[in-house]
C-alpha cells in the first residue's frame, strides 16, 4: 500500500486538505481533483506539464528544493513556483494564485499578506 500524504489547498475563498499518494506530481493531482492551477486562457492553451510555459504557478509551504531550471530561478528571484515541477513528498500548504492574462499573477498575491 503506497503512503498518503496531506496536502491542504488554500483558494480565495476556502481551504481544503486532500490526502495524495507520495511522489505524486503537484500539478495533476490539483488538476484531478478539481482545482485550477491555470488562468482564463491558459487553461486552454498551456504546455501540458513539462515546465516550458510558467502558467501553472502556485505558491507553496514549506517550499521544495527546486529540480527542473525554472523552479531555481523562482525560488532564487522569489517567484510563485511551477505546479508541475513539484513532486509531492512531505505534507504541503498550497495556495492557488488569481491568474491574469497569460499566467502571471499580480503583486502581493504571492504568500501571505504583509
Amino acid at each position: 500500500m503506497s503512503e498518503r500524504v496531506p496536502v491542504t489547498v488554500v483558494t480565495e475563498t476556502e481551504e481544503t486538505t486532500i490526502e495524495v499518494e507520495r511522489g505524486a506530481n503537484l500539478r495533476n493531482v490539483l488538476l484531478d481533483r478539481g482545482f485550477s492551477v491555470y488562468g482564463t486562457l491558459s487553461k486552454h492553451a498551456n504546455c501540458g506539464g513539462r515546465g516550458l510555459c510558467a502558467t501553472c504557478t502556485v505558491a507553496v509551504d514549506p517550499a521544495p528544493e527546486p529540480t527542473h531550471w525554472h523552479d531555481a530561478a523562482a525560488v532564487r528571484f522569489g517567484y510563485p513556483r511551477l505546479s508541475c515541477c513539484l513532486t509531492v513528498e512531505e505534507p504541503l500548504r498550497v495556495e492557488l494564485l488569481d491568474k491574469y492574462v497569460w499566467g502571471q499573477v499580480l503583486p502581493r498575491r504571492l504568500g501571505r499578506e504583509s
